[in-house]
């Protein structure tokens, strides 16, 4: 359990706080966002959107094994630091960073064959909006990952209400079932982990905005 001055960088890094902050989530979320991608099958063209992507860990592995890559969050500092630590996949026309939020992403429909976000859903105003505007944007066929701690094992932990709003995996499958997504499921690497990413797909005959 954090201090609530600290829990609340977790959903918008500003500052050198900010900045120490993300290094830590980096770190404590590597295995998670790792899984994540791999849940996404990347194949090289691929154009895929992460979500809240903060450190920029799970970056890399998007510029090097898709065509393109996007990156959306709310922080402007991380916004700020991704363009420049990725200025070559920028430059190179293979990546973009922008701000705004999931509830109302600023791209067409059907953009991106890939979306993931890990760690961002407790910070969401809502649920149903945030994988309505991800099945907009995604292709027929594109696949999203969504990867979270389920609410039990966070209140357990003691977050902020204030900060966190927690979601079980129930309700998450649930929100993802009414956005329009199929094939929806919850991958773990092991029984025991305490995290979760869910995976589902856009319906392939799918032709709505």
């Amino acid at each position: 359990m954090f201090p609530r001055f600290v829990e609340r960088q977790f959903s918008w890094p500003k500052g050198l706080m900010g900045r120490i902050v993300v290094r830590h989530l980096n770190r404590r979320n590597a295995e998670i966002n790792a899984f994540a991608v791999q849940q996404l099958e990347l194949v090289p063209q691929d154009r895929v959107l992460e979500v809240g992507f903060g450190g920029g860990v799970s970056m890399p592995a998007f510029i090097a094994r898709a065509a393109f890559v996007c990156g959306i969050d709310r922080s402007q500092q991380a916004v700020k630091q991704a363009r420049a630590r990725f200025s070559k996949a920028v430059r190179d026309g293979r990546g973009d960073f922008c701000l705004g939020t999931v509830e109302a992403l600023p791209f067409a429909g059907a953009s991106f064959t890939k979306v993931c976000t890990v760690q961002t859903i407790y910070f969401w105003t809502s649920l149903d909006a945030g994988f309505s505007e991800i099945h907009r944007v995604l292709s027929p066929g594109g696949r999203v990952a969504v990867g979270f701690i389920p609410k039990e094992a966070m209140e357990r932990a003691g977050v902020c209400a204030e900060v966190f709003t927690t979601r079980s995996p129930d309700e998450v499958l649930a929100a993802l079932e009414k956005a329009g997504f199929m094939d929806v499921r919850l991958m773990r690497p092991e029984p025991g982990t305490r995290w979760i990413v869910a995976v589902a797909r856009r319906p392939v005959c799918d032709s709505g905005a």
